[in-house]
């Protein structure tokens, strides 16, 4: 607290010699590295020796007239040491905006206002004053402002700090103490340790609050939060608990910038997860329900799940990624003069990102209209394969062969193209052989049911199956067999083991592959033939029957 001067003491001053009215008479003359000449000098040179603890230099800078000569020297101390915590803690000094001359123009030469302290009593001025010492005027924190200090240090300061060895007030590194730095490690490894555990904490009454739930969506809401919460925790109590360390505003607001920022990146983690989360456990609850047994539903859920996950992380992203951004004044002024300009704006970026547009609007639309949806069974591009990824720019179709085809999500609008499985994923597949004509064909519809029955390994369905002769040729005929399957791999599959079980069948069979036939005609022989052993002329009606290899 601030010590009285008893009224005796007044009345010597007055008594006293004229050079008691000495600025600061009870102080040693000040060394000459001691630059009081203009207000930014003052500041300067103020802090750095307040900071450093200096009994010589410190309270040559503060106007100690109202003090009695005798304590100004140990009161100049303990006032410049109680001055420069208030000032890291609550107004950081800006020397562009700081006097440099030994004088200005009007009020300013003999005030310079640094800054305003708030205060229960309302805002404090912290005022630097041009006053007359020997050798020159020279300028002081005023006298008002020494005489405030011990209030405004009763509210921003600790008694604490006084008690602490001179070497914890070093600035070994930027602009903090080497307490603060020693208190900062502390509080950020006391946050990271209490955000753990309000994390196990928080999970453990969340599991048991879920256990009396059969819904499964706050099962899901706590484990989307493991693993985020405690840097959300972490950086609560980190920026909570750095006011106890009084950090000057620069420090406090890089502090405070790094919580803001953990914040919303982990909020952001959270909903990304959440989403995923949530659009999995949405698609197992329907295909577990009755309405699973409805395969394009579950296909068309998948789809619109999918794209509506995407829109909704990149909405996020962009969101996470503005806050963030607008955090730093440099960014927020860019934003400011968009929005003013945001007419013309608009209008250019609309039209630079026209083809982008459209595309995000064609994969809404198809998460819509769905005429193709995840797992589908397509033919583009005179290819054949799957729907494995479906995003608002482009399909990835995984093609029977393992390769990936990526399709612009705008084509599936625009061009016509093949979807096996749109309304079922039943499909119907056929094998056709070419057969002699005496071959029997009831034999050959025998064997293809017995091979359906006894030997498709489940690939067949059992809802269709027949075989028929659809063409005939000036020597074969072909037959048809036709097949049905649940999905088109299986009918692929299918295929190929009833064509090979139906070849081997006709191999087996007198008249079952076709048989290359040829006919002799009778020729005319001249009269003189030349010697040899007579030829035998043909008779009407002979052929030759000539058999292909087999």
């Amino acid at each position: 607290m601030r010590r009285s001067v008893p009224p005796w003491m007044w009345l010597l001053l007055l008594l006293g010699p004229v050079g008691a009215f000495a600025l600061n008479a009870g102080l040693p003359p000040p060394p000459s590295d001691v630059d009081r000449r203009t207000p930014a000098a003052t500041a300067a040179g103020f802090l750095d020796a307040a900071h450093a603890r200096d009994a010589v230099r410190a309270p040559q800078y503060l106007d100690l007239s109202r003090l009695p000569p005798s304590t100004q020297a140990e009161e100049g101390l303990r006032l410049a040491r109680r001055l420069v915590v208030v000032l890291d803690r609550t107004l950081w000094l800006d020397f562009a905006r700081i006097g440099r001359e030994p004088a200005g123009p009007g009020e300013r030469a003999r005030r310079e206002v640094l800054g305003q302290v708030a205060t229960a009593r309302g805002p404090q001025d912290i005022i630097l004053e041009r006053v007359d010492a020997e050798g020159g005027p020279v300028w002081v924190f005023s006298a008002d402002t020494v005489g405030a200090i011990d209030a405004l240090f009763a509210e921003h300061g600790s008694p604490l700090l006084e008690r602490l060895p001179p070497v914890f007030f070093t600035r070994p590194l930027w602009v903090l103490e080497a307490w603060q730095w020693l208190g900062l490690a502390a509080l950020l490894a006391g946050a990271w340790v209490l955000g753990q555990l309000g994390e196990a904490l928080a999970l453990r009454l969340g599991a048991r609050a879920a256990g009396l739930t059969k819904s499964g969506w706050d099962d899901e809401l706590l484990a989307a939060g493991r693993g985020t919460m405690r840097h959300v925790l972490g950086a609560m109590i980190a920026a909570t608990g750095a006011r106890l360390l009084m950090l000057p505003p620069p420090a406090q607001g890089a502090l405070d910038l790094g919580a803001r920022s953990i914040i919303i990146v982990a909020s952001a983690l959270f909903l990304l997860r959440f989403f995923t989360r949530a659009a999995r456990f949405l698609e197992t609850r329907v295909a577990q329900s009755p309405e699973g047994t409805d395969v394009a539903r579950v296909r068309g859920l998948r789809t619109q799940l999918s794209i509506l996950r995407r829109v909704v992380e990149v909405a996020v992203v962009l969101v996470a990624a503005s806050l963030l951004l607008l955090q730093f004044e440099a960014v927020r002024n860019v934003g400011v003069s968009l929005l003013a300009s945001a007419g013309l704006a608009g209008l250019v970026i609309g039209l630079a990102a026209q083809k982008s547009i459209s595309t995000l609007l064609a994969g809404i639309q198809l998460s819509i209209t769905q005429p193709i949806r995840i797992g589908d069974t397509v033919i583009v591009e005179n290819e054949w394969g799957w729907v494995e990824e479906i995003t608002l720019t482009y399909v990835v179709v995984k093609v029977w062969d393992l390769r990936r085809l990526v399709i612009p999500i705008t084509q599936f609008l625009e061009k016509p193209f093949q979807n096996w499985s749109k309304v079922s994923p039943d499909i119907l597949g056929t094998a056709e052989l070419y057969v002699d004509f005496r071959t029997d064909v009831p034999a050959v519809r025998a064997e293809l049911k017995r091979i359906l029955d006894e030997e498709s390994k489940g690939l067949w369905d059992g809802k269709a199956q027949g075989l028929q002769v659809t063409d005939l040729s000036e020597r074969t005929m072909k037959l048809r067999a036709l097949v049905s399957a649940s999905d088109a791999g299986k009918a692929f599959d299918l295929r190929c083991l009833v064509r090979e079980k139906l070849v081997a069948y006709l191999q087996a069979q007198p008249h079952g592959l076709p048989l290359l036939r040829a006919e002799a005609s009778p020729l005319s022989f001249p009269e003189q033939k030349a010697p040899g052993p007579a030829l035998v002329p043909a008779r009407p009606g002979n052929s030759a029957r000539v058999e292909p290899t087999r």
